[in-house]
């Protein structure tokens, strides 16, 4: 019989890329905010406990950085406790969990790749949410994979991508800090990754539960990201500033690379180079979008 699983976050970047890849894999109940108020402890139990999923993937989240540092209850309650729940409720009927997570949960000190064992430091509320549902998780006792990344950007939703398209056809200049460092990531790619994990079966991946790094390979930054967004528009000058000369409520980790040997040497394959996926998602954009 094919596994009833449960997906949260749904109309998200990464969750609307799950709900696709996961079809194949298993009877997806894909849930989304409307449906499924992740800051509800008691109506997250409830519809694990209606559904009876024998895997939950959690891609739902609270991600407004700045936002979070208002609201650092909400987030919390979204990104430390929900995912504790989920956990509790998987251990209870055996299932397996995967969870999203971040690298928002290091400082960025450090100037090499992160592994899973570093220590976290985070630097913000969101942060500090990320660790929270990540210790949650442990703590439960439940079989399940906590899956890093970073940078994740789409064709959908609100993120860095969009907002530099949109920015190139309404300015001639863009200013983008180049201080900060990190891999960007496609949705899809991450949800493909997932979803081929997944299709080992449910007692293989019991097998490799555990902290992992899901990334693309190589780094850049904010600046060198926008850049390759912006290649085929020369006529908008992308112009690099510092993390000081553009303030935000939350602070940013300066370097938030992830190593991803253990994914690696665990599951037998890697990630494409960021620069491969982005120029596949804008090729798609423009299959999608002729005009």
């Amino acid at each position: 019989m094919r596994p009833t699983i449960l997906l949260t976050g749904a109309r998200g970047q990464l969750g609307a890329a799950l709900a696709v890849a996961l079809v194949p894999h298993g009877e997806v109940v894909a849930t989304d905010r409307s449906t499924l108020d992740l800051a509800d402890a008691s109506a997250v139990a409830d519809a694990v406990r209606r559904v009876r999923p024998a895997l939950i993937v959690n891609a739902g989240a609270y991600t407004n950085v700045d936002q979070a540092e208002r609201e650092p209850g909400i987030a919390d309650a979204v990104n430390g406790v929900a995912p504790g729940v989920l956990a509790e409720e998987a251990r209870a009927l055996g299932a397996v969990q995967i969870h999203s997570s971040t690298d928002y949960v290091f400082d960025g000190a450090s100037r090499v790749p992160y592994v899973e064992d570093d220590p976290v430091a985070p630097l913000s509320a969101y942060g500090r949410s990320k660790v929270a549902g990540e210790r949650a998780i442990r703590e439960s006792g439940a079989t399940a994979l906590i899956l890093r990344t970073s940078w994740v950007y789409g064709l959908s939703g609100r993120n860095f991508l969009l907002t530099m398209r949109r920015l190139a056809s309404e300015r001639p200049e863009i200013r983008v800090v180049d201080d900060q460092a990190g891999t960007p990531n496609w949705s899809r790619e991450l949800a493909r990754a997932t979803a081929r994990i997944v299709a080992n079966g449910l007692p293989w991946l019991a097998g490799r539960a555990g902290v992992y790094h899901l990334s693309a390979r190589g780094s850049t930054t904010w600046y060198g990201f926008a850049r390759a967004i912006l290649a085929d528009r020369p006529a908008v000058r992308v112009v690099p500033i510092t993390t000081a000369e553009y303030p935000t409520p939350a602070r940013r980790p300066a370097w938030g690379v992830l190593s991803t040997g253990r994914f690696e040497r665990t599951f037998g394959f890697a990630l494409p180079e960021w620069q491969a996926t982005l120029a596949e998602c804008l090729a798609s954009s423009r299959e999608s979008n002729p005009a």
